[in-house]
């Protein structure tokens, strides 16, 4: 039976029933609730103009999330409070966070602002550190194209505290008096939308719709309805289901849920994975983070998905459920070919298990892309390496941006295991690569500049695994001061 979806707007609860199931909150926003502050952009999630902010139950307190409303279908808003610049109009006096934007000069064409205003308001309801290199990986989603971001950064900076962190309380208690205990379901002029609430519900639902598409984040099937303008028969969100929120500590492995976002996954991958940890901070905007989940990236089968290499070269496993079956198989082996994945009809992506690896071992992400933050990698590398006494025990390398699926250098690996551990050694396996990709020329790269640098990063690998040399450090000191 469907139900309406219930969500907080400024704290009174709003009901939407018989939409779009693939509705996008920006065009809630602007067309349907006449809040113009919310500005279309790029419509693809990049540009962080349309950012509003969602607030949502987490252990019973309030988490509050910066989010791309381009690419945010409607119907996920049920159970959550909205906020829009519009919301933080405070008894008629610009909010805290508006007065440090105009005192700082900090808005010229205006168009980006209400975006700026609104990554900085869930910065400052989380309570989350202002210092310049936090500031500046809040901000990262959010493109200006006038101010040349330093008197943003400077207003952010000036915002101060949360001053109405004696509201939270009242917000969890109204929260948690419109959180569903019934699954959603969205029917509208033969489209449909289904977000179970629990997992042998999710599994029998994709049962009877195998064809349905899945939704975690929608960071990438929201461009499919913006840019490609697909029409999504049936929807199933996997968002809902409880027992996919909570990763889980299995002695050598982490257990990595579907519904466990980039960002609820930053702790564990710099805990036990510090290169992924740092690499994440360089996968889409914060906003993106906010939304996207690992599994989600692994699941959609992209060449150039930053996630799989390196969970690749970790030794991931990958965990598939079709109904009560549950399989697991290592992560290279999900992808098959260009568009293919060895999915079947009713499966989905249950969880990737995320081997903690021991210090010992020589880790390297590597990520090549036109622009440091929110781009799309013209090559990303995954180096894991085992070495004892001198030699090499063992290999796993994988590229993404290589060839048609992310893909194991087993050639490269060959001519490194059993080898000492050498600068020759390393070289010969670079030239193996040649073997193992056959790159194509693309608006990101060139095969050759591909090849050359997924070379060049295996180097890179070695000489970073070497104790540092003293000429090296002056070489890198004059470098540094000209």
């Amino acid at each position: 039976m469907s139900r309406p979806i219930r969500f907080l707007l400024d704290g009174e609860v709003r009901e939407l029933s018989d939409i779009d199931p693939t509705l996008t909150v920006l065009n809630l926003l602007r067309y349907d609730l006449r809040r113009t502050g919310t500005k279309e952009g790029c419509a693809e999630g990049d540009c962080g103009a349309c950012t509003v902010v969602l607030g949502e139950l987490a252990d019973g307190k309030v988490r509050f999330r910066a989010v791309n409303a381009c690419i945010l279908f409607a119907p996920m808003l049920d159970g959550r409070a909205l906020f829009t610049v519009e919301s933080l109009k405070q008894r008629g006096e610009p909010h805290p966070i508006q007065a440090a934007m105009v005192a700082s000069h900090a808005s010229q064409c205006g168009f980006c602002t209400p975006g700026f205003v609104m990554s900085l308001y869930a910065h400052q309801r989380e309570g989350a550190a202002t210092d310049s290199a936090t500031l500046k990986d809040a901000l990262a989603g959010n493109l200006c194209r006038c101010t040349g971001y330093g008197p943003i950064l400077a207003a952010a900076q000036a915002m101060g505290a949360d001053p109405q962190g004696s509201e939270i309380a009242a917000l969890a208690v109204a929260l948690k008096a419109i959180q569903p205990t019934e699954d959603l379901v969205i029917e509208h002029k033969g489209r449909r939308f289904l977000a179970p609430r629990s997992l042998d519900r999710f599994a029998d639902a994709l049962a009877t719709h195998p064809d349905a598409v899945i939704v975690a984040g929608a960071t990438d099937v929201g461009l499919w309805v913006t840019k490609q303008r697909r029409e999504l028969p049936v929807l199933i969100s996997i968002n809902e289901v409880a027992q996919l929120a909570r990763m889980e500590d299995q002695w050598a492995y982490v257990w990595i849920p579907a519904t466990v976002r980039y960002v609820d996954a930053q702790g564990v991958f710099d805990q036990y994975l510090p290169e992924i940890g740092r690499m994440l901070r360089r996968l889409g905007g914060l906003q993106v983070r906010n939304a996207g989940t690992v599994c989600g990236n692994i699941a959609n089968g992209s060449p150039i998905g930053d996630m799989p290499p390196a969970l690749i070269a970790a030794g991931a496993m990958l965990e598939l459920r079709r109904g009560a079956e549950v399989r697991t198989l290592p992560l290279e082996d999900y992808f098959l070919d260009y568009g293919k994945q060895d999915r079947r009809p009713g499966e989905f992506v249950q969880a990737v298990l995320v081997p903690k690896l021991p210090a010992s071992r020589i880790f390297r992400i590597y990520k090549l892309s036109k622009r440091f933050d929110q781009d799309i990698s013209a090559v990303c590398a995954g180096i894991s390496i085992g070495v004892e006494a001198g030699r090499v025990t063992d290999a796993r390398i994988a590229f993404g941006g290589m060839a048609a699926t992310p893909k194991r250098a087993t050639a490269a690996e060959a001519a490194l295991t059993g080898q000492p551990w050498t600068e020759a050694t390393v070289r010969a396996a670079a030239e193996a690569l040649a073997r193992d990709f056959q790159p194509i020329d693309d608006m990101r790269a060139s095969a050759a500049y591909r090849l050359k640098a997924a070379q060049n990063l295996l180097i890179r690998a070695w000489l970073e695994s070497q104790p540092a040399a003293p000429v090296r450090v002056l070489d890198a000191q004059a470098v540094a001061h000209g």
